[in-house]
């Protein structure tokens, strides 16, 4: 699916999202919300009514009231019977490593963190988390199989080599990301940034493909 994120949505709104789910393989709204409850819940509701959206995001660290308000929302503006969009709760983002953390007062190293999150969002009702691939196998073991579990920072083995201008640090290959039990790969700036994006998505697809 295509993801929509904070850039794109803030220049062209949902009209954005109309426009890109016409083209079939439906939209991850990447907007993480973190506000207050009911803020929150208003937010979630309105995204989960846009037509083609199958993934919406807020971030675990708005706390569990936060996220439930956010599981209860996510079906009030679905029809009865129809499937509706799947929550996911952000960990801890791929640009923060244990330094970044600590000076923003959070505790621990990524990965603890990342699976205390990941179990408050379980329990909240949420359907899953996005989290980088070196927390995924302890959220798998720690949140069943049914969890979901998108993986950011994804990148060919062409481009694991990180370039001053590459915040997220903590990166893995579609084939890492697989193995350790992703369910949905976020493959963006490597495809943004290629010299030819349509040669570097074949080597992400060839490299899916290989890992299975």
């Amino acid at each position: 699916m295509f993801k929509i994120g904070n850039q794109l949505f803030t220049a062209a709104g949902p009209a954005a999202v109309r426009e890109i789910a016409a083209l079939g393989p439906g939209v991850f709204l990447d907007l993480k919300f973190h506000d207050i409850p009911n803020t929150v819940a208003g937010a979630v509701l309105s995204s989960a009514a846009m037509s083609g959206v199958q993934l919406v995001n807020v971030h675990a660290l708005g706390g569990s009231a936060m996220m439930k308000a956010a599981a209860q929302a996510i079906s009030a503006g679905v029809p009865m019977g129809s499937d509706r969009p799947r929550l996911l709760a952000v960990t801890i983002l791929t640009s923060m490593d244990h330094k970044a953390m600590r000076e923003a007062g959070i505790g621990g190293p990524p990965k603890t963190r990342a699976v205390k999150l990941a179990r408050l969002a379980k329990k909240a009702g949420v359907d899953g988390v996005v989290a980088s691939v070196q927390e995924t196998r302890e959220i798998r073991k720690a949140c069943g199989r049914e969890f979901l579990i998108v993986t950011p920072g994804v990148r060919s083995k062409a481009k694991t080599g990180r370039s001053k201008e590459d915040d997220q640090v903590r990166t893995a290959t579609p084939a890492e990301a697989i193995r350790a039990g992703a369910d949905f790969l976020v493959v963006g700036r490597p495809i943004l940034t290629a010299a030819d994006p349509r040669a570097e998505t074949q080597a992400v697809v060839e490299e899916i493909a290989a890992a299975k």
